[in-house]
């Protein structure tokens, strides 16, 4: 190998170790990148298909809104088909093409929605059927409270009010719903124990007051005289339309009237009995806290039950003012937590604004120290450089001397200055002022010259030529370590160990084992 080949591997080796904090300092980088940036945990959207929108529904949407405050990964978005078939079924594939991750749904009628609902399910999203069912088995969990258990009971409790004698009319819900089907099947069954018991009619309704109202209207001017003992509504509402129809045909003793659904609050059912306009009610769950709880254990794939069914309770003058008062402190504190959800939500809102501001801030200081050691690195690298070019054009100057520039005053003055080295070379008491004077030069005009040529000082220049002479030696001879030490004019054979391994990165012994 020769001597120009191995001080170009030489100087490679010195620039890998010049460029190994730079590739550090990348990992560094990319590093405070990927942990700087701020990554949310996965957000869920939920829909939410209502079959209609009433007083009963939007107390569940808003326990559905409250529950999604324990969760901060959750988005809810609803849709009232306002007892549409066309228009649940619209709202459905609507939801599916936003991308929702799963669907709630209180079907209209059984059969009408199924189609929708297979729809979502095919496509691999989560169905929650809740209240109402419906006729396709295509769904992951069923939540609802016993529709049929509380027809029954509400058959039975007219059957002791009324002593197992006398008749009924009743207004069912909407027709293909499965509460209306449900609740009437119960109510029937029960009276198939009370002979005693007429039903008058069953007149068909759709869960509102106005509808009640029309339906029992016309039903009471087509049987004027018929004496009607209790009125049983499909909910509260029509129990309630039912009522104002009576009132206003002038029958001389008005029949009690009972409902479900039992609502809390200003004209929901529990009032209503409390104030003696319905004999009782049926309490009809709409925990839609346990709603969104069971759809984020889907999501989260935790455990949940495919069937629940929920607890309900029936309202009577026995119980319908503890009822009262329970409900309207749950509506306080309910209240409260929405107030302070506010709160909180502006609060995160602010400090999510000064993270930013926090994260930019440290970005930019980043930015600043990255750009300065890359400025630092590249003046390393280029000293480096400049230092190589200068000591190898020492040592070849007899082919520079070849060119068009060999008659300019830096290359007379570089051939002057080697040839003054070189017969000085073994002198280790040579001194810069002996080359200057060697050289007709004082002191500051030979640092200047040299300085402004090359970028290094005389003294610098001076042992990088020795060190370059030293390492020459090493490989072409067999002199031992010390003897090259003087000959290239160190007088301590540790010193110049010391810095031959400064220069090429390894001691002077290394050298003839690398060459091997």
């Amino acid at each position: 190998m020769s001597f120009c080949e191995t001080q170009t591997r030489n100087m490679y080796k010195r620039r890998k170790l010049t460029y190994l904090p730079l590739h550090i300092l990348y990992i560094v980088c990319f590093i405070i990148c990927i942990t700087s940036c701020s990554t949310d945990s996965k957000k869920y959207r939920v829909g939410v298909s209502q079959c209609s929108a009433d007083i009963w529904r939007d107390k569940q949407n808003a326990e559905l809104r409250m529950g999604a405050y324990f969760h901060d990964n959750v988005e809810v978005k609803f849709a009232a088909a306002y007892d549409s078939d066309e228009r649940q079924v619209q709202q459905i594939d609507s939801l599916i093409n936003e991308g929702i991750d799963l669907l709630i749904v209180a079907p209209n009628q059984v059969e009408t929605i199924s189609p929708a609902i297979d729809r979502a399910y095919d496509k691999g999203i989560p169905v929650i059927v809740f209240e109402r069912k419906t006729s396709s088995h295509k769904y992951t969990a069923f939540m609802s409270a016993d529709n049929y258990e509380m027809g029954r009971v509400m058959g039975e409790y007219i059957i002791s009010k009324l002593d197992g004698k006398g008749t009924i009319l009743e207004l069912q819900g909407l027709e293909g719903s499965s509460p209306a089907i449900e609740r009437h099947n119960g109510l029937m069954d029960a009276l198939k124990k009370a002979p005693g018991i007429k039903v008058a009619a069953s007149l068909r309704g759709d869960w509102t007051e106005p509808t009640a109202y029309k339906t029992t209207s016309k039903w009471l001017a087509e049987h004027k005289g018929e004496r009607i003992d209790m009125v049983f509504g499909g909910n509260d509402r029509t129990a309630m339309g039912a009522r104002k129809a009576f009132l206003e045909s002038g029958t001389e003793v008005l029949p009690l009237f009972c409902g479900i659904d039992g609502l809390p609050g200003k004209d929901g059912g529990i009032q209503q009995v409390r104030d003696s306009l319905l004999e009782a009610s049926f309490i009809y769950p709409t925990r839609g806290d346990m709603l969104l709880d069971l759809a984020m254990r889907i999501l989260e794939g935790k455990p949940y039950k495919k069937d629940t069914l929920l607890i309900s309770a029936m309202v009577t003058h026995d119980n319908a003012k503890a009822l009262l008062m329970e409900s309207e402190e749950i509506k306080r504190q309910s209240d409260r937590l929405n107030l302070l959800h506010d709160k909180a939500n502006s609060y995160m809102q602010e400090l999510d604004a000064q993270r930013m501001v926090n994260w930019m801030t440290l970005g930019i200081i980043v930015l600043l120290i990255v750009v300065f050691v890359l400025f630092y690195l590249y003046y390393l690298r280029k000293v480096s450089m400049q230092r190589e070019r200068v000591a190898n054009t020492l040592w070849n100057m007899d082919s520079i001397a070849g060119t068009e520039d060999k008659e300019s005053a830096e290359m007379g003055f570089f051939s002057k200055f080697r040839e003054c080295v070189e017969a000085h070379m073994d002198d280790s008491d040579l001194s810069i002022d002996d080359l200057a004077a060697y050289m007709n030069l004082s002191r500051t005009q030979l640092y200047r010259k040299v300085k402004a040529v090359t970028g290094s000082s005389p003294v610098e220049l001076l042992r990088t030529t020795r060190l370059k002479r030293a390492y020459e030696l090493l490989l072409t001879t067999d002199k031992s370590v010390s003897e090259v030490a003087y000959a290239v004019g160190f007088s301590a054979p540790s010193y110049f160990t010391k810095c031959f391994k400064d220069e090429f990165g390894m001691v002077p012994g290394e050298v003839r084992k690398v060459e091997d």
